[in-house]
């Protein structure tokens, strides 16, 4: 009672402000006291606003009150302090929500420090102090603080379970083992710890052994790897040497067929032009033969006329008859070149199939690695939607059919055999087959998000996910995650986020659910065979829960 008087006198002397004693202490007539210079700097934030209120009941004063040094107030504390009065533990050292209380505090508890085993209690450091300091109590057997320890209780008999039942596989008290659990096969929970201890050990070393071997073939795998780079870069390489050799003896050819079609052309464009020029002179020579006999024939004096044709000298040999025929020395040529270009083409075609086959052979099979980073996983999302006709009446969907509410009260769906009766949950009308990733926005205090066969019962318990071996559920409630599978249940640990992703391997049998946030935690990894074609499926506890599939991009 003195602890707790002391503590209610340290708060009537303490600035809410500060949360220190009251230093030059000034009252507001709404009764409320202060720290003259705290309530002045926090009014001074609201001189903008000309509006000022007190920091504790939010009364509003619309004009700035002036202070006065409360005396009585002011000699109270100084009376306190000279009593020598304690300060009150800080906030921080309270037992919050989430804390686990000291079991016997009174008033406002302190945390726990540690929790007795013996005593199923929980003590703050002062509380624990008898634990250190008293024989008897220095046996007990102190842990972390934990809320569960009311679990260490026998429900029937109200007494500490310290035994181990292994014929129903439980823990009991000293009472059952005379009761219901009389000539089964009992052992201390410290020699059950102690077996199952060692089997826990082997289970590393198992582990451990996989490991190794696990970072040998990733050894391995490198050097393949390794290989496989080296001779594709060599590979390339050489068909760069290969191709720009034969770029350069194709334009090489090219360059020798012009000059050698561009000499021919001169040669035989000279040979046509001499002959021209040969029978355009036959014919101007003609020409002036024809005008002269012309002439000749015009004489009207016989003698002359004789005597001149007489002399003329013959006509020489005319080339005019030359058989000119086409010459097909050129398309000849190009007749060629089209031959060797189908050839070349032929052989490149017969080429690159080759090389084809050969690099689409599988030289190294292996599964494919689950994506590390979230863009890596969004590359394998796919649009999700709910199916109205599995839904159950409880449920509302919205937002295109993204979106489940659970509304406490029956919706208007029309009846269907797939729509679940006793379970508040709803499946989506895709599959999840091969890679795909999803996520998942919710708000509440108990949603699930499963993965399940579609021929999962849709009436009774029984059609709840996780409560089946035809689904797995990941539970999000307030106290943290539950992987939930056929009826057993596995706790799980990671950072508590609205949002949940999904990646779904389903030829490889990989599962795993992921906190988003910031960044991605993974939360638990299933390893399994999967023999149906998977959906997806939210369940929601509560009334006023709410799950979403979100829109990846």
């Amino acid at each position: 009672m003195a602890q707790q008087g002391s503590q209610l006198d340290w708060e009537i002397i303490s600035c809410s402000i500060c949360l220190d004693p009251l230093k030059d202490p000034v009252a507001l007539n709404c009764g409320h006291n202060y720290c003259m210079d705290c309530i002045k700097t926090h009014w001074d934030t609201q001189d903008e606003r000309k509006i000022y209120s007190c920091p504790q009941c939010r009364k509003v004063f619309f004009h700035r009150p002036e202070l006065e040094k409360n005396r009585m107030l002011a000699d109270l504390v100084e009376e306190l302090k000279k009593t020598g009065l304690q300060a009150a533990p800080a906030d921080h050292c309270y037992a919050g929500p989430e804390d686990v209380a000291c079991d016997v505090c009174t008033g406002r508890k302190l945390k726990a420090l540690k929790s007795c085993l013996v005593c199923l209690a929980s003590y703050c450091e002062k509380h624990l102090q008898s634990h250190y300091d008293a024989a008897p109590l220095k046996k007990h057997k102190l842990v972390e603080p934990s809320k569960n320890l009311q679990e260490n209780l026998c429900s029937r008999h109200n007494e500490v379970m310290k035994i181990f039942c292994r014929t129903d596989q439980q823990s009991i008290c000293y009472l059952c083992s005379m009761d219901e659990h009389k000539g089964h096969d009992t052992v201390s929970a410290a020699a059950e710890r102690t077996e199952r201890q060692r089997e826990l050990e082997g289970s590393r070393l198992n582990i451990q052994q996989i490991i190794q071997d696990g970072e040998k073939d990733v050894k391995v795998l490198q050097q393949e790897l390794d290989s496989i780079n080296g001779s594709a870069d060599k590979a390339v390489e050489h068909s760069e040497k290969t191709f720009s050799h034969l770029i350069r003896l194709v334009q090489k050819t090219s360059s020798d067929v012009k000059q050698q079609l561009r000499s021919k052309q001169k040669t035989e464009v000279s040979r046509v032009r001499d002959l021209q020029e040969k029978l355009e002179q036959e014919i101007t020579e003609l020409k002036r033969r024809d005008a002269e006999l012309k002439t000749l024939s015009l004489t009207e004096d016989h003698n002359q006329f004789l005597h001149d044709y007489t002399s003329l000298p013959p006509l020489s040999e005319s080339t005019s008859s030359i058989n000119i025929r086409p010459l097909r020395y050129f398309e000849d040529v190009t007749a060629a070149l089209s031959e060797i270009s189908d050839k070349l083409q032929d052989v490149l075609r017969e080429t690159w199939t080759n090389i084809s086959l050969i690099t689409t052979q599988v030289v190294v099979s292996l599964p494919q690695p689950e994506p590390k980073t979230r863009g890596d996983f969004l590359r394998c999302s796919s649009g999700i939607t709910l199916d109205p006709n599995t839904a159950n009446n409880n449920l509302l969907l919205s937002e295109g059919n993204r979106k489940a509410a659970s509304m406490g009260e029956p919706q208007s769906y029309s009846r269907h055999t797939d729509r679940f009766t006793d379970s508040i949950q709803v499946l989506s009308t895709e599959s999840l087959t091969g890679r795909c990733y999803l996520e998942v926005e919710m708000r509440g205090l108990g949603v699930s998000v499963a993965v399940t066969y579609k021929n999962i019962r849709r009436t009774r318990l029984e059609s709840g996910f996780g409560i089946n071996d035809k689904s797995w559920a990941l539970r999000c409630g307030i106290n943290g995650y539950i992987l939930w599978h056929n009826k057993g249940c596995t706790p799980v640990t990671g950072p508590r986020s609205s949002r949940i992703g999904v990646y779904l391997d389903h030829s490889a049998g990989v599962l795993s659910f992921y906190s988003v946030s910031g960044t991605m935690t993974l939360l638990h990894r299933v390893q399994t065979t999967f023999t149906q074609p998977l959906y997806a499926g939210l369940r929601l506890s509560f009334s006023g829960d709410t799950a979403e599939f979100s829109k990846l991009q």
